[in-house]
């Protein structure tokens, strides 16, 4: 980034909260997307939510006892109830990517924030699976704008050496929204009848609220500016007032180069599949695959039924997925003080590392001590939840906020939007998948199944360490740099300088 002329240590201040208070507002979508997380696998283990909704289930429940603890939630219809919200957004995320490179992040967090609070409210006065589930689809469409749009403006409003810690607000924020749905879930399954997952569901509103509210007073991004608005006097002030001094012209003039080159651009999905872009189209598909194959959203989903299924009642249940989410908020503001300064790759590894050696071990004693029938001691039982919350700790301080991060800052302008929409997209594929899919494969797997995602966890921790390259303080014009000197990609990307007038950001 340029130095510049400091304006005043009185207005550099004043700039620097206008920065903070701007990208918290944004990061408010994280709220959203962590509060649907954490609400969705508290109601699905409340006994009247079941009866209303999927009876079958809850008689299983209750009266087979012959069934498998492992196989006691196994349903394809309730686990559409969570999973619908994801191949919603992933439909919705393609469509983000046109209004947020047409019109700016400012509309499309707009436009995501109103759906999530028409599909909190459908969901909260839900009479039958079919409204149900409509509320769900809204709430994608809604998450499928935020997440596609919150991230790019995190990464284009911050400064480059903060911009690690600002655009992990996304994360901090999710797990905010996890540690608020688990204070609801505990305070609403006390509650008799049907009130209580109704107000559990229309909680999801007040989050909504405030992003749809504040999004009406976000300023544009410098880069948003420059590409909706010919005079570019408004993007330099923006400039100006977001890096906190004068002299912007340097990185103003890249930005309108890297303008230019856009709207050569017809179609940015054929032109990321170009070879000069090959990097970046990897690390659109992985990094978010990774995140979500970590296994990380079956325990938010579903970890109240985890619990019931190694032998917790429905309120220590309840109590311990708000535990888990406390913890992963803790981490994820710890990985926010450290991931400027440390960079990304080290998060990923001691994360990856830590993951790996928890899953390992839970697995081990759910194989041991959790059988088909049996009631799990409750010394195991505490212990599989230390394990799962050291896990916790392990995603919320690496995979989790650098998933969301990683990809924001790695495009070039001209791909940008495009190559968002498709890390977001395949972040929601594969977490309906998994979504869709881990109740089965608790039932069939059983213990196993944490074997299985610690398998994929060393897979991509390999992958982190032998492919990306360190981006931390590097200004996002200045990003095409990593790949052309990184030992692999260089043989893809070429080091010529033909190749750097290409990749202009």
């Amino acid at each position: 980034m340029v130095a510049g002329t400091a304006i005043s240590s009185e207005s550099g201040r004043q700039n620097g909260t206008f920065v903070i208070l701007s990208c918290m507002m944004a990061a408010m979508g994280g709220v959203i997307y962590g509060y649907d997380n954490g609400i969705s696998g508290g109601v699905t283990s409340m006994v009247p939510f079941l009866k209303k909704f999927f009876p079958e289930v809850y008689s299983k429940m209750m009266n087979d006892k012959n069934i498998s603890n492992y196989c006691k939630f196994d349903s394809q219809l309730l686990t559409l109830f969570t999973s619908s919200l994801y191949i919603a957004g992933l439909v919705a995320s393609f469509f983000a990517s046109t209004v947020t490179k047409s019109f700016g992040r400012k509309p499309s967090i707009l436009i995501g924030g109103a759906s999530f609070l028409t599909g909190a409210a459908l969901g909260g006065i839900a009479l039958n699976i079919y409204m149900l589930i409509i509320g769900r689809v809204l709430l994608g469409i809604g998450i499928g704008f935020t997440n596609q749009s919150a991230p790019l403006y995190l990464s284009e409003m911050a400064p480059s050496r903060y911009r690690g810690a600002l655009n992990m607000g996304f994360q901090l924020t999710a797990g905010i929204g996890v540690t608020f749905a688990g204070l609801v879930n505990f305070g609403t399954e006390k509650i008799e009848g049907n009130l209580g997952w109704r107000i559990s569901l229309s909680m999801a509103a007040v989050p909504a609220l405030i992003l749809t509210i504040g999004a009406f007073f976000l300023p544009e991004t410098p880069t948003s500016l420059i590409q909706n608005d010919k005079n570019h006097l408004k993007a330099m002030l923006m400039l100006q007032r977001v890096r906190g001094v004068t002299d912007v012209q340097e990185e103003l003039e890249s930005l309108i180069k890297a303008n230019a080159i856009s709207k050569t651009i017809k179609n940015p999905f054929k032109k990321i599949l170009e070879r000069k872009y090959r990097p970046q189209l990897v690390m659109a598909i992985v990094i978010p695959f990774s995140q979500q194959i970590t296994g990380i959203n079956v325990t938010t989903f579903y970890a109240p039924i985890l619990c019931r299924t190694i032998g917790f009642g429905e309120s220590a249940s309840l109590i311990s997925a708000l535990i888990m989410g406390l913890v992963g908020t803790g981490a994820t503001f710890i990985s926010m003080l450290m991931v400027d300064k440390f960079g990304r790759r080290a998060l990923y590894m001691i994360g990856g590392v830590q993951m790996i050696i928890t899953q390992m071990i839970i697995g081990g004693i759910m194989a041991a001590q959790v059988g088909d029938q049996n009631v799990v001691s409750d010394g195991y039982a505490y212990s599989i939840l230390v394990l799962i919350c050291v896990y916790v700790a392990g995603f919320s301080w690496s995979w989790g906020p650098l998933g969301w991060l990683v990809p924001s800052e790695i495009f070039p302008m001209e791909i940008r939007s495009a190559g968002q929409s498709i890390s977001v997209a395949v972040n929601f594929l594969t977490t309906f998948t998994i979504a869709q899919s881990f109740l089965s494969m608790l039932c069939h797997f059983k213990s196993g199944i944490f074997f299985f995602f610690g398998g994929w966890v060393t897979i991509m921790t390999v992958f982190v360490y032998l492919l990306l390259p360190e981006t931390k303080n590097l200004p996002l014009e200045q990003m095409y740099q990593i790949w052309r000197e990184h030992w692999f990609w260089k043989r893809i990307v070429g080091e010529n300088e033909e190749n750097d007038k290409m990749y202009v950001a």
